[in-house]
């Protein structure tokens, strides 16, 4: 007989999988209730609603996505003091990775949801994410500075928000060329593959002169 923490846990790897395959608005909850082998009244019971669930599956993995992201800063600092931006950016990047590899937090199933609820931020998380990311987000934002003094804090900002904008939606298995070819070269659902080819794109938008230098004027003439 399942206990309590048995019921609970299908529950949330039942949606888990289903949150990632369909994101929240398209996972209905008689999906996870199938999928969960339970009744509706086991969901509400353990997590009071739809809503509920879904903060609660991904509460389970953002805790220790923040550590080890700012693990892994914290052993490049100490290995590398005077990091670049693009060493940063591997250190943000391989965490998810090495989260990636750990089935006991998710395994691939965790870089996707993590990927879908950058893409597709839920309500719920608006609240819970400052909580969780803050102080990852205010460690790395302070080493990208150090690592791009030629650019103002609002720069470093702008680019930290496409680093990790481009990274999690490429991680999300989203492949645009899909939409235009029938037999797309690209493998978008292999994230060391993603992580390969993504690192010379990002590193050439962070090291790229600050924008005030590349931007043409509006001004009319």
């Amino acid at each position: 007989m399942d206990s309590g923490k048995d019921t609970s846990q299908r529950i949330l790897d039942a949606a888990e999988c289903l949150f990632v395959e369909h994101g929240f608005a398209g996972t209905s909850m008689r999906q996870i209730t199938s999928a969960a082998a339970v009744n509706i009244s086991a969901v509400n019971y353990y997590f009071g609603s739809k809503d509920g669930l879904f903060q609660a599956v991904f509460e389970r993995r953002a805790e220790p996505f923040a550590l080890l992201s700012i693990a892994k800063l914290n052993a490049l600092q100490l290995a590398k003091p005077a990091c670049s931006a693009v060493d940063i950016a591997q250190a943000f990047m391989g965490a998810a990775l090495e989260m990636g590899r750990q089935p006991e937090h998710g395994g691939l199933v965790f870089v996707k949801l993590l990927a879908r609820s950058y893409v597709e931020p839920h309500p719920r998380l608006k609240e819970k994410l400052p909580l969780r990311y803050g102080e990852l987000t205010q460690r790395y934002l302070a080493a990208m500075r150090l690592a791009l003094p030629h650019l103002s804090d609002m720069e470093v900002a702008w680019r930290f928000q496409f680093m990790s904008s481009t990274m999690f939606n490429a991680f999300a298995g989203n492949n645009v060329m899909r939409l235009f070819m029938t037999q797309p070269i690209v493998n978008a659902r292999d994230p060391h593959k993603v992580a390969e080819m993504l690192l010379p794109f990002i590193a050439a938008g962070l090291n790229s002169p600050a924008a005030e230098l590349v931007t043409p004027s509006t001004t009319e003439v």
